[in-house]
């Protein structure tokens, strides 16, 4: 039992932070992210043995997460909204400025309207870190598909970015 405890800290342990991030981006809700965290690493924890690959580690327990994230609409659980956590930013909980709110709010439903075969490496490569290599693993396909769809995603998204804030001025 210790030296699975080993194993697992080392292998996946030390990611709660980028975990976390990744699973507040999805969902905008603190008290979703961490129950999706745990549910994650009881998961991971549970399937450790097949793990082949441990330099893979990563990009598997970031599959985990965007799972039980699916799992979420399977089971069809109202959304959990609390306004303490919309006031803070995620990467330092410092309070962020109404404009900043508002275009980070922006961006993120820009990027959720895309199709998922754009938004899931968008959020893959910004959120979590992940390299196109990476990516291209987690989701089953190339590396140069992967870079196709960022570009595309990329531009999807400067696209309705752009229309939203000529929408804004407009108003």
């Amino acid at each position: 039992m210790k030296q699975k405890e080993r194993k697992f800290d080392a292998l996946i342990g030390h990611l709660s932070d980028d975990l976390y991030r990744f699973a507040f981006w999805l969902c905008k809700n603190d008290a979703l992210a961490k129950d999706l965290v745990q549910e994650t690493y009881l998961r991971a924890w549970k399937a450790l043995d097949s793990l082949r690959n441990e330099k893979a580690a990563k990009s598997w327990i970031f599959m985990i997460l965007r799972r039980e994230f699916a799992r979420l609409f399977e089971r069809k659980v109202p959304p959990i909204t609390s306004l303490d956590d919309l006031e803070y930013d995620i990467e330092d909980t410092k309070p962020m400025q109404p404009d900043d709110k508002v275009e980070v709010d922006l961006v993120r439903d820009a990027i959720l309207k895309l199709e998922p075969k754009y938004s899931e490496p968008l959020m893959l490569q910004v959120v979590g870190g992940f390299s196109c290599e990476e990516i291209a693993q987690q989701l089953g396909i190339t590396k140069s598909a992967v870079m196709t769809q960022l570009f595309r995603a990329r531009s999807k998204l400067q696209t309705a970015l752009t229309r939203e804030s000529k929408i804004g001025k407009a108003l």
